[in-house]
């Protein structure tokens, strides 16, 4: 028996294609399968993020949010951290990604997004970027030229 859709909602993109949506266990199969097939960057940037090593902010990796699975998030700061590689230069990704984002936004989230080569050539910037998007950083972990700017 198929699903039923209503014809006025857009229909999400397959949870094969890279991006992942689904309900009850077909979205926590392919949640467990994102999680044991991390590439290299995810792995680099989930070792940085794990066990509050920013800013003492808790992130999780692959999290289902509506219909779909996000790389990282943060529920607490409301911040998503998306890593693309050259399959989201397509245009018909791009297109997605944007559509993507938007929800995301309109759900209360901040989205950031970076490309693999910033995970492997920039992690500094990468964090960086990531500083700017926590509302409320803790001066302490912040590096001493900034901490100046904090009022």
């Amino acid at each position: 028996m198929g699903r039923k859709i209503s014809s006025n909602l857009p229909i999400p993109p397959s949870p094969y294609s890279g991006e992942g949506w689904g309900e009850g266990r077909v979205q926590k199969e392919h949640v467990k399968k994102l999680r044991s097939n991390q590439t290299i960057e995810e792995k680099i940037l989930w070792s940085k993020l794990r066990n509050r090593q920013v800013y003492g902010v808790k992130f999780r990796r692959q999290q289902p949010i509506g219909p779909y699975i996000v790389d990282f998030v943060s529920f607490e700061e409301r911040i998503i951290i998306e890593i693309d590689g050259g399959y989201h230069n397509k245009e018909s990704n791009r297109k997605n990604d944007h559509e993507r984002t938007r929800w995301l936004e309109q759900e209360g989230y901040i989205v950031l997004r970076f490309w693999n080569k910033d995970i492997v050539e920039d992690i500094e910037g990468v964090f960086y970027a990531i500083h700017k998007a926590i509302p409320h950083p803790h001066s302490s972990s912040l590096p001493s030229s900034e901490r100046e700017n904090v009022a």
